[in-house]
Parts: structure tokens; sequence; C-alpha cells
């Protein structure tokens, strides 16, 4: 394939944030035009860092990153800046153009409906005037998305696009994918969703800092990478037993004396070629070590109870009465379609400013929020663990946060400048610490390497204290012990 051939050509690109901090070293990858690419590596690869270098936002150290001439990108981000959340939905859709549009309110009811986020007859008139921060996690995941769709462009990057989608929301937009004409670069660790529409992987070595290109599908490609680890292991076992015998006949032949020191001053020379021809075997993404989160003693029986919760339906607030009570070493799960409540509910009981919502007072609560608003993005991750323990042994927590792959540099970062990947992990680590008695979680797969979320729902499976979880993901739940279930779409609301 000639270089003529991509829509996207990386050449010889080499970046870093900083000398502790390498990305690419010479990467070369070619995307073809209408390619549909998963872009795979762990938590911190750099794998949104190359959409950056791709949009143009970040610029390689050297090396060229070219795109057809007159190439249009548009990119669904993570997360909306806090800046954004008191733009209305119109002001939030003319953003991301630089021309003004005329016929913007039609092309923002036809993308809603793409997105499966539509508003009643009722709300048509008013809802373009609402205010993004209005919006639930997942509605604002959906009107994400809808802004890099409203764009058509050549080159739609997608990152972490099912992110707090319900099933129904992640079903419209894999319908959309596979009937999208253009080119396609998705950041997911949803392996169902990526193989409905993805035909190849982008995948970024982090020892040799390359851009590793594969054919097939997510677990195709998890298959081939783990084959070739062992086969390179099973080459350096072979040629490490050949070496240590030549050393162990070097020393023998050193001893005779006379023609038998230039034997072995010859083995030497085979012994350090052998020692040459070693592969340097690819270091596989790490998972984290299993953990435990402990809750602190003397919870009482009763922990949480519910008389009353707000439910929104059709764009609306409205009481739901409920008689729940949550007890301790009791796990229960809240269910319900994007924009009901869920993530509402669980911030009033985490703050304790609820009506209908009551935590039993001396209950410590552990809070992960799915857009980590609770960690101080100013700190370092080691000023942000050493706050959390209760004890301030530094060892103690240096142990604890290299079982979460945070050790080194990674210390010394400030929470902002992490990947969304290692605010999870981070958030986790600091949950251990703080042995909460009520463990409060919002979508913890969110952002979250595939390789550890089997060891992160063993943790909650056997979590002692009491536990609230929300979470989109079926196999991730059903991993994990729940006593009850909170649908908040069944219950009742007061007329």
């Amino acid at each position: 394939m000639s270089r003529g051939d991509g829509i996207i050509v990386f050449k010889g690109v080499s970046f870093e944030y900083d000398t502790t901090r390498p990305i690419l070293k010479e990467a070369d990858f070619v995307v073809r035009r209408g390619a549909k690419l998963t872009l795979m590596g762990q938590n911190g690869a750099g794998k949104s860092t190359i959409f950056g270098l791709i949009t143009g936002t970040l610029k390689p150290e050297s090396g060229m990153v070219n795109l057809e001439p007159r190439t249009t990108i548009a990119t669904a981000r993570q997360i909306i800046p806090r800046e954004e959340m008191t733009l209305t939905v119109r002001e939030f859709f003319l953003k991301c153009f630089s021309e003004k549009v005329y016929d913007i309110d039609p092309r923002i009811e036809a993308v809603l409906e793409v997105v499966n986020l539509t508003p009643t007859e009722k709300q048509r008139e008013t809802f373009k005037e609402r205010i993004i921060g209005s919006f639930s996690g997942g509605q604002q995941a959906r009107l994400l998305l809808a802004q890099a769709l409203i764009q058509d462009p050549d080159i739609l990057l997608l990152d972490e696009p099912t992110n707090n989608l319900d099933v129904g929301g992640i079903e419209h937009l894999t319908t959309f994918l596979k009937e999208y004409k253009k080119t396609v670069l998705v950041i997911s660790h949803d392996a169902d969703f990526l193989n409905a529409f993805t035909h190849g992987v982008l995948y970024l070595n982090t020892q040799r800092r390359q851009v590793e290109q594969y054919n097939g599908n997510y677990h195709t490609v998890v298959r081939d990478i783990a084959a070739q680890v062992e086969k390179e292991q099973r080459q350096n076992a072979q040629l490490e037993k050949e070496i240590q015998a030549n050393k162990d006949k070097v020393n023998y032949f050193s001893n005779k004396g006379g023609k038998m020191r230039l034997v072995a001053k010859r083995m030497r020379d085979e012994i350090e070629e052998a020692e040459e021809n070693k592969v340097d075997v690819r270091r596989e993404d790490k998972t984290i070590r299993p953990f435990t989160i402990e809750p602190h003693q003397d919870i009482p029986l009763e922990v949480v109870k519910l008389t009353s919760v707000t439910v929104i339906k059709n764009h609306e607030a409205k009481e739901a009465e409920v008689q729940l009570v949550l007890k301790r070493a009791m796990h229960l799960q809240i269910v319900g379609p994007n924009g009901i409540g869920k993530t509402t509910l669980l911030e009033k009981l985490a703050s304790g400013h609820a009506k209908g919502e009551h935590v039993t007072p001396g209950v410590k609560i552990g809070y992960y929020r799915q857009d980590f608003s609770n960690l101080d993005f100013d700190k370092t991750v080691f000023e942000t663990l050493m706050a959390s323990m209760q004890k301030k042994l530094e060892e103690e927590m240096r142990s604890i946060a290299a079982g979460f792959l945070l050790f080194g540099n990674v210390m010394k970062t400030k929470v902002g400048n992490l990947s969304e990947g290692q605010k999870a992990l981070l958030a986790f680590c600091k949950l251990t610490m703080e042995k909460p008695g009520l463990l409060i979680l919002d979508e913890p797969t969110n952002h979250v390497n595939f390789r550890h979320l089997p060891v992160i729902a063993a943790a909650l499976n056997e979590y002692k204290g009491a536990m609230i979880l929300v979470s989109h993901v079926p196999d991730f739940v059903s991993q994990i012990r729940i006593d009850d279930t909170l649908d908040l779409a069944k219950l009742s609301t007061k007329k």
C-alpha cells in the first residue's frame, strides 16, 4: 500500500509530554478511507494523545501527521467541560461549527433522534433552550455523541462512547456506526460493541512506543498478542538454557588452560551473540492486583432508609414513594434508563442533603463518582493518597498504590493530568484506604481497562459493608452479589 492510500498517515512520529512521559517513538501507521478501527492500549498508554495528534491539538516532536486535503474531523469527547455546562442545547451544538449554521434546529432534532434523546412533543420548543448541566450523566454522554455526529465528519473519533449509555443508547449508536460510510476510530473497552462494527485494531505498544496494526476484531487481536508474547517467552527460555549450559562449559574450559582457553574465548563470543538474539518480550498490559475494601467498625444494622425518591419522567421531576431499608452487608443495584435520576439519587445520599433518602449518622461513605469531580484535580496522586490514609505511612501507601499501577512518575502527576482510566484506578485505590461503611458506585466500569474489571468485580462482591451500585454493564454486575434491586422506572409517581 502506498502512503497515498491513507486518509491518516503517521510517518516517524515521536511525542512526549515531558522526558518522564514518552508516548510515541518514530511511529508509523496508515488508516485507509472508510476504515473502522479500534484504538487499543493500556490506561495511560496515549490513546487520547493519538486523537490529539490527528486533530492537530497536539503537535509531534518529530515526524509528520498527514491527512488527506480538506478532511473534516469530529471528536466525541468523554466528558463535557465545566465551562460548557451553562450553555443551552442550541449553543452547545452551534459551538462545534466555525461558521454560522442557519438550519441548526432541524439538524439538532435529527441528530438527537440518532442518539435516542428525543424530547416529547410538549417539550420540543423549549428543549433547545435547556441548560446542558441539567441533563443526567447518561444524557450528557448522548449529547457529546450528537455534537460529533451533527458535523457529519470524514473522520469520526470516538473516545469511550458507550460510557454512561444504557442498552438502548448503545444499540442506537451501534446501528448508526454500522451504516456510517466514513472513517471511524474508537477507543472503548466494550468488546461486544467494538466487534459489532470494527474490523481492525491500532495497538499502542507501550514498550516500543509504536502503533501496531492488526486485522480482526477485539477478541482476535487480544489472542494474537497473547500468542506472540508466549512464543517470544518460549524462544527466550530456550536461549537462556543454551546460554547457561555454555557458561558452565566456559568456566570448565577456562580452568583447564592452554588451547582450552581459546575454546572458552570462542564460546564467550557465542554467548554474547545469543544474548543479543534474545527477544525483547512485549510487556503486556498489566492487571491491577486483587484488593479488598474493608469497611469501618461498628456499622449500624440499618444503613440507608428510602421513603421517597425523585424520578425524572418525560424530562419532569416527580416524587415517588418507596419503602426500602439497606442493611449492613447488603448490596443494592439501582436500575433505570438514562435520565431517570439514578446519579441524582446517589449524589443526594452521598451529600447528606436528602429529603426522603436518609443515611444513618456515623456511617462513613465512600463515593465513586462517574465524573471524578470529588477528586481534587490540582493535587498530585501522592498528596491525594496520603490524605486518604488513616495512618500516614508513606511506605504502606506506596505499596497499596503500586497494586493499582500508580507508581513512579505517576505519583508526582496532578490528578487533572491523569488519563480517565488512571483517575478510575486512583478512585478505587482511595476507597481501599478510606474504609467506608457505605459504598456508593456510579458507573465504576467507565474508562477502566477490561483486564481490571474482574479484579474490581471480585473486590465489590466480597465487600462486607452496605453497597449501592449503578452500572449499565450486565457482564460486570453478574460477577457481583446483588441482594436487592430498585428499578426507578417501575415506581409510581405522585400526581
